[in-house]
């Protein structure tokens, strides 16, 4: 039977929950446990997939399809489990649900309301595909007192009751503020937070504090007894020095061994944190250093990129390496006189996904500038159709090769896809259909040439990887784009769909039409950034 740790958080939002979901998962996955890690979202939106990254990061995508929030990013790369559909829900999926079973009248005239309709979907979205789990870790997002979570909260308070004490558990979240004028940490904001969580009737069992400074044990012992809690369930969260030195860092604080004997279990065996002591001597201990370019549009908020930030210190992990990555905004390459002076320096070029067609004529200069200057480069998703749209232009003679993203043209290397095959069949999308949910989405496979590079990388000639894009690479512009050196060495089974280009006369050229970063875990890092990063620092020992 799975058991349910909630965790919530409290007095300011961006504490951390999912890292500290992700970690813990991780410590109870260490011990021999299975587990899966949920998050609960109180916006209306259905998905995050038409938010926008400037508000709310990158999209996370699933095997299955779902446009999820990034936190389970955090989840795959800590614990290896593939997130999934039922993995992620908003307050939007669930009034949505509930408002066409209204409209269908699967309620028989009932007053539908947030007691019990809201609250037992929560429930039901909570107890679903639990796939003989020893725990499932479900994370509500924004802060305790908000009034969208409320219904998120108050489902809490029954699952409680429902499951029995005995199989939940309550983690809270809190900060812990160091205020310089009076040089001491106060604990009144958590104290407050936790009296907000109790009015809701649940009362946390342990509270993970965040802090900039160690907690002395006084102030350990003041927040137990004015929260209710066991003084080892107060456990201090110090900033780390890297996310992957979080886990080891929670169990050395006792987080995992509090939970373990808050559900009475005694008998775990200790953890196998190898892997984990690895990621951190790595990450510590690089034996270089390469700096790579990102050219994109969202550049000024990082955790658009979340995924691919990960993944590239991930192909330094592999390659011991320290990656330095310089966001540079696609925008300025399209002055005069900024292309070089930025790009000289990088050992690496890369071009990821995004919509619009803001900043395409600079990502399309760089990718040129690395073509030309023999710079190891990555395409991801538009990445990749900017290399075609660059080849079709520079090397196949074809002036106007542009995108129909990007307005109408006689020449459309990239164009909107109207229908593909998938697991579920023919998919079908027109010119003028919704925006959300109709990309081509989740998994698919690919068949890579033989002999060709990109083979080489992946060690493999059939792959599957995770897309998020509405156009792609137009197939009737192969054979030109081949005869001026860019070569298309991996194709969709059918071979309809273009997924992967590269250039063999280059030292390290490839575009792909997936996401790779959202495969790439510390201990297992993607060959595409492990490869990608292995050139850049044979092009660093050149320059």
């Amino acid at each position: 039977m799975a058991r349910f740790i909630f965790i919530t958080g409290g007095v300011v939002s961006s504490l951390g929950k999912g890292l500290m979901a992700a970690s813990l998962a991780a410590l109870l996955q260490a011990r021999g446990f299975r587990v899966r890690i949920r998050k609960f979202d109180p916006y209306l939106n259905v998905d995050p997939g038409t938010m926008s990254p400037y508000q709310h990061g990158e999209v996370y995508v699933t095997d299955d399809g779902a446009e999820t929030d990034l936190d389970l990013g955090h989840y795959e790369r800590f614990t290896g489990v593939a997130a999934r559909q039922s993995d992620n829900v908003t307050s939007g999926r669930i009034y949505q649900q509930i408002i066409t079973k209204e409209r269908r009248g699967d309620y028989l005239g009932a007053t539908v309301q947030v007691v019990p309709h809201v609250t037992d979907a929560i429930k039901a979205f909570a107890r679903a595909e639990l796939d003989d789990l020893d725990f499932v870790l479900c994370e509500i997002g924004g802060t305790v007192g908000d009034i969208e979570s409320l219904p998120f909260i108050e489902a809490i308070r029954q699952l409680r009751n429902e499951e029995g004490r005995d199989n939940t558990l309550s983690v809270h979240v809190t900060l812990v503020p160091y205020i310089a004028a009076a040089g001491e940490l106060k604990t009144k904001p958590t104290q407050h937070s936790v009296r907000e969580l109790a009015s809701l009737g649940v009362q946390p069992d342990i509270l993970l504090c965040r802090c900039e400074r160690p907690l002395p044990e006084s102030e350990r012992a003041k927040i137990a007894q004015f929260c209710n809690v066991r003084k080892e369930a107060v456990i201090p969260a110090l900033d780390a020095d890297s996310i992957y030195s979080v886990p080891v860092q929670y169990h050395g604080e006792g987080l995992d061994s509090e939970v373990l004997r808050a559900f009475g279990i005694h008998d775990a065996p200790d953890p196998d944190l190898t892997a984990w002591y690895d990621i951190m001597d790595r990450k510590q201990h690089p034996e270089g250093e390469v700096t790579i370019g990102v050219v994109g549009k969202y550049v000024s908020l990082p955790d658009a990129y979340k995924s691919l930030n990960e993944a590239l210190a991930h192909g330094g992990m592999a390659n011991r390496v320290k990656v330095n990555i310089r966001w540079l905004d696609a925008e300025m390459f399209e002055q005069d006189g900024d292309l070089a002076a930025n790009l000289e320096p990088m050992h690496g070029i890369l071009v990821p996904g995004g919509f619009g067609e803001r900043g395409s004529e600079g990502k399309i200069a760089s990718v040129q500038f690395a073509r030309e200057r023999n710079v190891p480069f990555l395409g991801i998703c538009l990445g990749m159709q900017m290399a075609c749209i660059e080849a079709a232009r520079n090397t196949s003679g074809i002036a106007g090769a542009s995108s129909t993203e990007f307005g109408k043209t006689d020449e459309p290397v990239v164009g909107l896809i109207t229908e593909w095959m998938s697991a579920e069949g023919l998919q079908k999308r027109g010119a003028n259909t919704d925006l959300g949910g109709t990309m081509r989405l989740g998994a698919y496979e690919a068949k890579l040439s033989p002999n060709s590079h990109v083979a080489t990388v992946y060690g493999a000639n059939d792959i599957s990887e995770r897309h998020r894009h509405r156009y792609e690479v137009n197939g009737a512009y192969r054979d030109s784009l081949e005869k001026g050196g860019l070569v298309f060495s991996g194709m969709s089974p059918d071979g309809m769909l273009p997924e992967i280009v590269e250039r063999p006369d280059h030292p390290w050229f490839i575009g792909v039409q997936f996401h790779p970063e959202l495969k790439s875990k510390p201990f297992d890092p993607h060959p595409l950034f492990k490869g990608f990063i292995e050139a850049a620092v044979k092009q660093s020992r050149l320059v």
